[in-house]
């Protein structure tokens, strides 16, 4: 199998390539699956180089005879090389430079295959005089190997194409399909026009299987019936999902340029001057970064072939969902969104939430962070609603738990039902996992096994009992969606750290269930270094009080220190904070002197 992987080709400085406009074509075509041929003479399908990737560096002259592979014959091998020379002569006849000109021939293999084994078939049946017969250039049989090579590439009529597609990672049936869609183009204005392209869209880093998982939300969430343009990105979709590796390819640039030339062949007919370099400014300026235009095309493709000023005014639908510029952004999440199809969804989803009384505000927001909700019917989102205004949760209350969690619209209602289920057997009751639903949506998205469970087995393994969970969920619901290994974990080790047992941590996640939650740099440190070096207390007085964390160390802790301190007034962090301004006030301080700004804190500790 061949490698997809290339290098640019060197350029020759002294080519000067047309600039003048070609005919523009809005809609992309897909290639025939079974073309009619191109040529007429038969040839085996043996291959008769060994592979390498493709548009690399020949191999050097002076690798290790020890580590290189087996030999193959001689006779082969100046075949072999003798077929290089030709197609790389043939290809400088074009206008192609030298530098060029060999490493597509040293990387078009199977286009190689193809003209040698015509040559022989001609040699073996004696059918080059044939050819002066149907008005062909006269070859006659004592013409050496290399000059037959180059009439066969002559004959094929490709110039060159099939040869340099080949060489950018295309199958030869797939780089003789594309061929027949660029028989106006030169080959050097190919070459240059491939080479402007990879620079423009291939040149950022892909962002990997985040453009393949993008791809399958897209297809999974799509409820609607859909127009050209998607039916054309769905196809694309599917035939990179049928091949080896599936849509994660999508984030490999090699094999990802190879499947968007084999799909939309006739973005090789643009103009990169008059089209391409205006839409990758355009989209630039509306805040899409150079390094992510390619997981924007990748995702939706017939934008290429969009106009501009098209565009901008399907943009425009999508201003009050993105009031603060960011449009680019949303382009880049869900491109669909230049599709007619999702504009006239979004019109059905803006009046569906209307009459629920929900919202646009929310709505926007929702839409915004959870584009794929373009995409869904409003029949099947209806099925949530229903399910939401079962628990009470409607109008207003509905649009604060989808601008929280949006996704949830997308999520199935017996999904739901089970989470809340299991919510009721852990032992909350109904008007609690209401408030949970409105304090932490995200909650009723995750899995049971791979996210609830598991939190709840990290907090009876650090000692909380399970009478207790109910209690704990209810005040810090967050603790479910909370990464065990990123967040609680990191907590609990600094804690312990500071000479804490797991004992006391367990005493206070149980009385006080938001401590995991807290950073641990801009909240747990500062108290702590406060709490010991300046007020003299001992880390374990917050395992009586945990809830000391939880107030404003410049706002609360600080002000109210320095004033028992004033007065030589000893207390506990529960006495000292626990109470209300009015009670702290009536028991060490006048009123009126509560509202004072506190005094400035004594010299540094020494």
């Amino acid at each position: 199998m061949y490698s997809s992987k290339f290098l640019s080709f060197p350029t020759n400085p002294r080519l000067q390539f047309s600039q003048a406009p070609h005919t523009l074509l809005f809609t992309p075509v897909f290639l025939p699956q079974n073309p009619p041929p191109s040529h007429k003479i038969p040839f085996k399908s043996h291959s008769l180089l060994h592979p390498r990737p493709l548009l690399a560096a020949p191999p050097s002259n002076h690798s290790n005879p020890a580590s290189a592979s087996p030999s193959p014959p001689n006779d082969q091998s100046l075949e072999t090389q003798e077929a290089q020379e030709a197609v790389s002569e043939f290809l400088q006849e074009l206008g192609v430079s030298a530098a060029d000109s060999d490493s597509i021939s040293s990387n078009s293999p199977r286009y190689l295959a193809m003209l040698v084994d015509g040559v022989k078939d001609l040699d073996e049946l004696s059918l080059w005089d044939s050819w002066k017969s149907e008005g062909k250039e006269f070859v006659t049989e004592d013409v050496g190997f290399k000059k037959k090579v180059v009439y066969m590439a002559k004959e094929k009529g490709d110039n060159g194409k099939v040869a340099f597609l080949e060489s950018v990672g295309l199958s030869l049936s797939s780089a003789m399909n594309v061929a027949r869609y660029l028989s106006a183009e030169s080959l050097p204005c190919l070459i240059h026009k491939v080479l402007c392209m990879k620079e423009m869209l291939f040149s950022g880093s892909n962002e990997g299987r985040l453009v393949g998982k993008n791809a399958r939300r897209m297809m999974v969430y799509l409820s609607i019936p859909i127009d050209e343009e998607v039916q054309q990105t769905l196809s694309f979709f599917e035939k990179i999902e049928a091949r080896r590796g599936g849509l994660d390819m999508l984030g490999s640039n090699d094999a990802s340029f190879r499947y968007l030339i084999e799909s939309f062949p006739r973005l090789l007919l643009l103009s990169v001057e008059y089209r391409m370099k205006p839409l990758v400014e355009f989209l630039e300026n509306i805040g899409v970064p150079s390094g992510f235009l390619i997981n924007l095309i990748l995702l939706f493709p017939p934008i290429i072939f969009c106009k501009i000023e098209v565009i901008k005014q399907r943009l425009l639908a999508f201003k009050e969902v993105t009031a603060d510029g960011d449009v680019g952004k949303l382009l880049l999440k869900y491109p669909w969104i230049l599709s007619t199809t999702i504009q006239e969804n979004y019109k059905d989803i803006l009046s569906f939430f209307n009459l629920e009384k929900v919202p646009i505000l929310s709505v926007h927001r929702a839409i915004k962070s959870w584009p794929f909700l373009l995409g869904c019917s409003t029949s099947k989102l209806k099925l949530m609603v229903v399910e939401f205004g079962e628990l009470g949760i409607q109008n207003k209350r509905l649009g604060q738990v989808i601008a929280k969690s949006p996704q949830l619209l997308l999520r199935k209602p017996q999904e739901v039902l089970q989470v809340i289920s299991f919510l009721e057997d852990l032992g909350l009751d109904k008007e609690s996992i209401r408030r949970i639903i409105g304090r932490c949506p995200e909650i009723f998205a995750t899995s049971i096994e791979k996210t609830l469970k598991k939190k709840l087995e990290f907090l009876t393994d650090i000692g909380v009992p399970r009478s207790h969970l109910p209690r704990v969920i209810k005040k810090y619901p967050e603790l479910l969606v909370s990464d065990v290994d990123r967040t609680l974990l990191p907590r609990m080790t600094y804690l312990m750290r500071l000479g804490l047992s797991g004992k006391d941590i367990a005493s206070m996640v149980r009385r006080f269930s938001p401590l995991l939650g807290y950073s641990i740099d801009e909240v747990l440190r500062p108290k702590v270094e406060f709490l010991v070096n300046t007020m003299e207390k001992p880390i374990t007085d917050v395992v009586d009080y945990p809830r000391y964390f939880s107030y404003s160390l410049e706002k609360k802790i600080k002000p109210r220190f320095w004033v028992l301190k004033g007065s030589k007034v000893e207390s506990s962090l529960k006495d000292m904070l626990g109470k209300s301004d009015e009670e702290f006030a009536a028991e060490y301080m006048s009123v009126k002197s509560m509202s004072v700004s506190p005094p400035p804190p004594p010299p540094a500790h020494q």
